[in-house]
């Protein structure tokens, strides 16, 4: 259920929540929820985008020390390839609220929508800049696929997953049509689908 409210008066129990890479051609979409504690402040959350690899590394360990409550959660490329990348997303949001230990009394969203939940939420644009619950799950979210994509990184070489996580750089983009589309691949996105009708074309 989704609620109309000022959720800057809301202190109590409230959940952050965010994901991390909806654009990207290969590797899952990973969210995150946050319950921050009031009595544990935690100094310099902010967009994740905007803090250093470093400061998010130590943001990461110390937000899993200090919050009430946190849940990192995900849906796999054959999710995404299956429902869209919104469902799935929405879908990986909800296993994210879903599994927190505590149960919130509200979830603020970071966008424009949210996900079916059974505790009330609302969405918040930008609010991964606005509300420091969803800045500290935008942060638990980006690390954890950070650290994943450079351990793929490992098992398929030569795309710079690394370096570009999966998004359609042109690096990325040569690699894809000199290699070829590895199972992490997302079948449903536009210039992974075009190279596979290719590929069966010849």
């Amino acid at each position: 259920m989704q609620l109309g409210l000022d959720f800057a008066t809301v202190e109590e129990l409230v959940a952050g929540v965010d994901e991390v890479g909806r654009g990207p051609l290969c590797g899952a979409v990973v969210t995150a929820a946050v319950i921050l504690d009031p009595a544990r402040p935690i100094l310099g959350l902010n967009d994740s985008k905007k803090l250093t690899e470093a400061r998010r590394e130590k943001l990461f360990d110390e937000i899993r020390e200090k919050a009430l409550a946190w849940c990192i959660a995900r849906a796999e490329v054959e999710e995404i390839d299956r429902l869209n990348i919104l469902h799935a997303t929405m879908l990986a949001m909800q296993r994210a609220v879903e599994g927190l230990s505590v149960t919130p009394k509200l979830a603020l969203i970071d966008g424009n929508r949210c996900p079916k939940l059974s505790v009330p939420s609302a969405p918040v644009i930008g609010g991964d800049a606005q509300v420091p619950a969803i800045a500290a799950a935008s942060i638990l979210a980006k690390v954890s696929r950070d650290r994943e994509m450079r351990e793929l990184d490992a098992l398929y070489p030569g795309y710079g997953i690394a370096l570009h996580k999966g998004y359609p750089t042109p690096v990325h983009l040569e690699a894809l049509t000199r290699l070829g589309p590895t199972p992490i691949h997302r079948r449903s996105f536009a210039p992974v689908r075009r190279l596979l009708e290719a590929m069966s074309d010849n």
